[in-house]
């Protein structure tokens, strides 16, 4: 079983693309929402999906959080990971 890796460092710190030893490995990394930091635990596949999907949308990796976080019901790392997943779909 897999721990989450705390590494704490903003997300648009890590945008360069890395190259992941293992997909299904949990980083929590810090995302500015409104103003105010706060911490997101995802797999490395979808910071890296997400980082895709910002970087093709001409945003940010926070702005594109900010819109999810915007139009979410449940949790944020959940919504993360349903709008990566819905997109992926839809290409």
């Amino acid at each position: 079983m897999h721990g989450i890796v705390h590494e704490f460092s903003p997300v648009e710190d890590t945008v360069s693309a890395e190259i992941s030893v293992d997909p299904s490995e949990i980083k929590k990394r810090s995302v500015v929402i409104a103003g105010h930091r706060t911490s997101v635990s995802l797999e490395n596949i979808f910071w890296e999906k997400l980082r895709d999907l910002a970087a093709h949308r001409s945003l940010s990796v926070n702005q594109l959080v900010s819109e999810i976080d915007s139009k979410r019901t449940g949790n944020l790392s959940s919504a993360i990971r349903t709008f990566v997943l819905t997109a992926s779909l839809a290409a």
